[in-house]
């Protein structure tokens, strides 16, 4: 921008200087007042350009502003002002060119001149459209970059969620259980003065057994929820084969658990065998703490066409114990690990005074 006003200023300077010396402290004048002005050219693109355009007319050293202006104004991309501007500059410099020419520019041809200012001036719009294109389309990248890296992190945030929600049920489910068997057969502790002193071991084994069992599932399911390996290698998760020992073990802490299987659970997906599993044992839990004497039907049925039906039954006790907790979450945080398999979940009580709950898991997950 200097070196523009600086060399068409050198052309005229001599003769400035020689003939009509006023005119040369009025074009340093006017340069310097449109060097101040121009960097208002962002704030009020408009008038700086009319100024600096016009005051070019007159002054040789206002010509860099007068261009830096109109590029800028140009690289906002509005047509309602680049036009009336490019008109404007091609004006002023037909009126410079008529009328504040110097004798030695005089004897240029008008027409040379006249297709060299509106080459010039249609090179200037062009090239601040073009660099308000390239604004535009680094801002659109930035903002693509940020509203990427904003969906990334709510994805990030949304998958701990749902790894928080997924530990938090794992951790239900093992704890419900196994920590209900140990109220059971500590109850049985507190309460029976009649039992003898194999008897007093043999409950006092069975919650130290069940107690390691608890901490050994733990281990299990961090096992799994973990990224990478641990300080050991945790086996997998209990599945459809385990229900078999489930139902043992809950017969062991004196429940009246009848259980009949009518499919081959070795065809089942590993996750529809591991919720399976699940359900069964959130099914006991409630029931050792609801109906602790009432005896539990426990009936999986189904196919490949059909899916896997589950249903769990048991009487609903005549009087609730002062001491029975109240019910949890259990059902719902096991409703949502059905209905994230695409099953369904229903309990409800006959009037019979039965509990009923039902589950039905799709064959394939």
């Amino acid at each position: 921008m200097l070196s523009l006003s600086v060399t068409v200023f050198a052309t005229r300077a001599d003769y400035l200087w020689n003939e009509v010396r006023w005119w040369f402290f009025v074009d340093i004048a006017l340069g310097a007042l449109s060097y101040a002005v121009v960097w208002w050219r962002r704030r009020h693109p408009v008038a700086v350009t009319v100024f600096t355009n016009v005051v070019a007319m007159v002054s040789t050293l206002s010509l860099g502003p007068a261009v830096l202006a109109l590029v800028s104004t140009a690289t906002r991309r509005r047509w309602r002002e680049i036009i009336p501007l490019t008109i404007l500059c091609v004006a002023a410099n037909v009126i410079a060119v008529q009328f504040f020419a110097t004798p030695e520019e005089e004897d240029d041809p008008v027409l040379v001149q006249y297709l060299v200012l509106g080459a010039m001036t249609a090179a200037m719009v062009f090239w601040g459209m073009y660099i308000g294109s390239r604004r535009e389309l680094l801002a659109s990248w930035r903002a693509r970059a940020l509203a990427s890296e904003a969906e990334q992190q709510a994805k990030v945030q949304q998958a701990r969620s749902l790894e928080r929600a997924r530990i938090a049920r794992e951790m239900h489910d093992i704890l419900a259980h196994r920590i209900s068997a140990m109220s059971m057969s500590a109850g049985a502790l507190a309460y029976r003065t009649d039992l003898t002193g194999e008897q007093v071991r043999e409950t006092a084994r069975t919650i130290q057994e069940t107690s390691h069992l608890a901490l050994t599932e733990l281990r299990e399911v961090l096992g799994v929820l973990r990224e990478g390996p641990g300080d050991a290698a945790p086996e997998e998760p209990q599945g459809a084969f385990d229900l078999v020992a489930l139902v043992d073990e809950a017969r062991t802490l004196g429940m009246r658990v009848d259980a009949r299987c009518e499919i081959d659970l070795a065809a089942l997906p590993p996750a529809i065998a591991r919720t399976l599993y699940r359900c069964v044992q959130e099914a006991l839990t409630n029931a050792r703490r609801h109906a602790p004497s009432a005896p539990v039907t426990v009936q999986i049925r189904g196919g490949p066409d059909h899916g896997v039906d589950l249903l769990v039954e048991n009487p609903l006790p005549l009087s609730a114990g002062s001491s029975s907790p109240a019910p949890g979450y259990g059902l719902v945080g096991l409703a949502e690990r059905v209905g994230f398999h695409g099953g369904r979940q229903s309990a409800t009580v006959g009037e019979d005074k039965r509990f009923l709950l039902h589950v039905w898991l799709p064959w394939q997950s």
